[in-house]
């Protein structure tokens, strides 16, 4: 293997449990910040102890602008900013053989740490041809567009059942288990990461997961969180309005699908 895609978020790393350590402006935030940066680290150390030639990094939460550019492995290359085309898969497009998932979350309604899809002021629920799916679904079904296998993942307890359902063959790094949306046990920053590192060494030398395929057309209803956001989404040509809070579109594929809820989500910031 010579190029891997990690793409991280901040709600499955150790540590992390309440709303406040995910957002930037408060002291919480900059030490569960320093905590993903640290444990993305750690899968770049796999990667290369793997034999991986070159390893991009890809900051998936938020802002895009999470990772502390001065303590991540010198190593990787870091991709941070929006907007993107691809989003949390950005990366996945320039010649990756295998993307890690480092940080990860179940998704929305699901029972787990911070659960969430997409956008958690705007997003409710996500149906791809009637399958509920979340982050992990979208985005793995978006690297298997481009022919890479999603092999890795990293988050609580609750995101290694997603993934077992969704990709069976990818490795589960648990590093906490959720016992509300807000708490649970967690492994410390050093254990998790130790982990992490020896987890995807052992992923990339296995490669057990093959792509995740979803040829188009595809259908797409989305549940809002409030009526309000899909007043603002319906504005969009070829959305079709179910109910007062759900809507539905067609898609092409899957790049297309995440372009179009991208969009739904800089939308509803005219709400906040």
């Amino acid at each position: 293997m010579k190029k891997l895609l990690i793409a991280v978020d901040i709600e499955g790393v150790a540590g992390v449990w309440r709303p406040e350590q995910t957002r930037a402006g408060n002291p919480e935030y900059e030490r569960a910040r320093s905590w993903m940066t640290a444990e993305a680290s750690a899968a770049v150390r796999g990667a290369f102890a793997a034999g991986v030639d070159e390893v991009l990094v890809n900051d998936s939460h938020g802002s895009f602008c999470n990772l502390l550019a001065d303590q991540l492995d010198p190593r990787a290359m870091l991709i941070q900013g929006k907007p993107r085309m691809l989003g949390m898969m950005a990366g996945v497009d320039q010649g990756v053989d295998a993307v890690c998932l480092i940080g990860w979350h179940c998704r929305s309604k699901a029972f787990g740490t911070l659960a969430h899809t997409g956008n958690s002021f705007a997003f409710s629920r996500v149906w791809l041809n009637q399958i509920e799916v979340g982050e992990l679904g979208l985005y793995a079904r978006l690297a298997g567009h481009f022919g890479v296998p999603v092999l890795a993942a990293s988050g609580d307890a609750q995101l290694a059942e997603e993934l077992a359902m969704v990709l069976p063959d990818a490795a589960a790094i648990v590093v906490k288990w959720a016992e509300s949306a807000h708490s649970g046990r967690s492994m410390s920053p050093q254990h998790s990461q130790a982990l992490i590192e020896e987890g995807v060494t052992k992923a990339l030398l296995e490669r057990r997961q093959a792509p995740l395929l979803m040829p188009g057309p595809l259908t797409v209803r989305l549940q809002c969180q409030t009526p309000a956001q899909a007043d603002w989404f319906a504005l969009l040509p070829g959305t079709q309005r179910l109910a007062a809070d759900e809507l539905s579109f067609e898609a092409a594929g899957i790049a297309e699908v995440v372009r179009t809820l991208n969009c739904f989500s800089a939308m509803s910031s005219v709400l906040r």
